[in-house]
């Protein structure tokens, strides 16, 4: 079986695919931290501290700096907006195993339909002069190293 030809990422949208690498991470962290049994008050203090460092800056600048190339309105734009309301939703709720079941799963597709479809929409539609004022943007973003995180219930 062929593999899938990897994306070409445009170089402005590079540090939000690494971004969406963490997220990733994160939903492999949430299935360990089950599958090891820990406890969810463990799970549930790394994934707030997730949430407010990472997450939510990046969905804020996606919906302020990156949706917008698309025009108002566009149907990807909206949808990623409508998902990023129901992550912060989720993210919310008391520690539960489908509170955590719920975001490994809605955040892996999340990032999976920005990767292949929001962002390829973005390469092929949006001028290069358009995507190279974003260029760097996002790395300005000061936000901190999670794998700094001291309690790595994932290992």
């Amino acid at each position: 079986m062929d593999k899938p030809t990897p994306i070409k990422r445009h170089d402005a949208l590079k540090p939000l695919s690494r971004d969406h690498h963490h997220g990733l991470l994160l939903c492999w962290k949430i299935r360990e931290g089950l599958k090891r049994k820990i406890e969810l008050d463990r799970i549930k203090k790394y994934t707030d501290f997730f949430f407010t460092s990472q997450l939510r800056p990046h969905f804020r600048f996606e919906e302020s700096e990156i949706f917008p190339l698309l025009g108002d309105g566009h149907s990807m734009s909206t949808r990623a907006v409508n998902e990023h309301s129901r992550l912060e939703f989720l993210f919310k709720e008391e520690a539960s195993k489908e509170m955590f079941h719920s975001i490994e799963k809605e955040l892996n597709r999340h990032i999976r339909f920005e990767e292949r479809e929001l962002f390829r929409e973005l390469q092929e539609s949006v001028s290069e002069e358009k995507l190279q004022k974003i260029a760097n943007k996002e790395e300005e973003i000061i936000t901190p190293d999670p794998d700094d995180w001291s309690d790595k219930f994932w290992q």
